[in-house]
C-alpha cells in the first residue's frame, strides 16, 4: 500500500489518530502505565488517542488456515486506521513479548505499509537495546516509518510509584514519543516528476 492509499485514516487538517499496543497481560503492567503517558503526550500535541490493550482481546496463537480467528479482525482494523502506532512491550529474555510477536503476526503490510511506528519497550533492568532494535527490524520489514526517537523505561521496579513515574526527566521522555507520533503521523513522500528522474 503506498501513501496514496491510506484509507481509513485522518483526512488532511484532521487531528492524527494514534493507536498504542500493549504487548502485555500482566495486571499493573508498567509497560501499559508508561503506553498511558505517552498518549498524554500525543493529546498534548493536538492527536486523538486509542489504547489496543491485549491483555483483553482474544487472539489465539495464529493458524494461517484459519480465518476469523478471535479478535483479529478488530486488532487489524484498529492498526489499519491508524495515522500512527506505537509498540510498547515489556523486554522478555533479551526481545519483545511472545504477546506482541502474536498480534504482528495478525497484521502485515495492509496495516503497516508506510504508517508511522513509534517504539517503547519496559525492562525490569538495564536498557532494552536488543528489543528496540528487534522491533525496528520488524517494523522495517512491513515497510513502516520508524520514528528515529524510541523510549526505554528500564529498572521498573523504581520507576514507578502509586502517583505515576517516579522521574520526571523519564516522564518526559515517554510523553515525547507521543508528541512525535504525532509530529511525523503524515509522513508523505515528495512527487518527482518524470523529467527529474531522468536527471538522476
Amino acid at each position: 500500500m503506498s501513501s496514496l492509499g491510506r484509507a481509513g485514516r485522518s483526512s488532511k487538517g484532521a487531528r492524527p489518530h494514534v493507536v498504542a499496543v500493549c504487548g502485555s497481560r500482566r495486571e499493573g503492567s508498567c509497560t501499559r502505565r508508561a503506553l498511558q503517558e505517552t498518549l498524554v503526550g500525543v493529546e498534548a500535541a493536538g492527536g486523538t488517542t486509542e489504547l489496543l490493550d491485549l491483555a483483553e482481546v482474544d487472539l489465539p496463537p495464529l493458524d494461517p488456515d484459519v480465518d476469523g480467528e478471535g479478535d483479529g479482525v478488530v486488532v487489524r482494523r484498529t492498526v489499519r486506521e491508524a495515522d500512527a502506532v506505537i509498540l510498547g512491550t515489556p523486554l522478555y529474555h533479551g526481545s519483545y513479548s511472545g504477546v506482541l510477536k502474536n498480534a504482528l503476526d495478525y497484521c502485515g503490510f495492509d496495516e503497516f505499509e508506510d504508517t508511522t511506528v513509534g517504539l517503547l519497550v519496559a525492562s525490569g533492568g538495564p536498557f532494552p537495546t536488543l528489543a528496540l532494535t528487534h522491533l525496528r527490524d520488524v517494523c522495517r520489514s512491513l515497510n513502516a516509518w520508524v520514528l528515529p526517537y524510541q523510549a526505554a523505561v528500564p529498572q521498573t521496579r523504581t520507576a514507578f510509584d502509586e502517583n505515576g513515574f517516579t522521574d520526571e526527566n523519564l516522564r518526559e521522555r515517554v510523553q515525547t514519543l507521543g508528541v512525535r507520533a504525532v509530529e511525523y503521523a503524515a509522513i508523505e513522500p515528495v512527487e518527482i516528476q518524470a523529467a527529474q528522474l531522468q536527471e538522476v
